[in-house]
């Protein structure tokens, strides 16, 4: 006779594994589809019901924050960092997310839109301010740079992102257009 083939609920038992399950699924099917794709694809790709997704998280906007937490967290340890050269590498990252993560600006904007005291953007400006700093006392930036004009600069990149129609030439286009703007992330 066959053994029972058929999955056990493990209820309460698997929530950990589910939410990263959820989490993983999310950041890949945001950054395939955007962050507007359907919730019920991250909740396929997750191998979870929908109503598990939402026991976790009720709302889009809360996925994608929980997704996109750990960029934060990865931002911030750079950010932290004594070495002058730490502005360049994190000016890279964040350029690098936007490319292949421009679900993560998505985010931002519905952000700024929906929740009600949303700091994302401030929480930029202070992540960016002391690394470019020590970058300009050390002569790697231009002393004539703002934070505002990196963030602007982003702005930029995520404009050429989502208006593209050549994603292989993609990071060339953003090149340029750093390079115009004189904030070209190191090679």
């Amino acid at each position: 006779m066959p053994g029972n083939t058929r999955k056990v609920n493990r209820g309460p038992a698997a929530s950990a594994d589910n939410r990263r399950a959820i989490l993983a699924a999310a950041r890949k099917v945001f950054t395939e589809r955007g962050y507007h794709a359907p919730l019920s694809a991250v909740a396929k790709e997750a191998g979870v019901g929908q109503g598990v997704l939402y026991r976790h998280f009720p709302t889009r906007l809360e996925l994608a924050f929980a997704v996109f937490d750990e960029d934060w967290t990865d931002y911030e340890a750079i950010s932290a960092s004594p070495d002058p050269g730490a502005f360049a590498r994190l000016w890279s990252r964040i350029i690098d997310k936007t490319i292949d993560e421009a679900a993560f600006v998505e985010m931002v904007v519905d952000a700024r839109r929906q929740a009600v005291g949303y700091d994302g953007a401030e929480r930029m400006r202070v992540l960016l301010g002391p690394p470019l700093a020590r970058a300009q006392d050390a002569g790697l930036a231009d002393p004539a740079l703002t934070v505002d004009d990196v963030m602007l600069a982003q702005r930029m990149v995520f404009g050429i992102v989502v208006t593209s129609i050549d994603t292989a030439g993609l990071r060339d286009e953003v090149s340029r257009a750093l390079a115009v703007a004189g904030l070209l992330p190191p090679a």
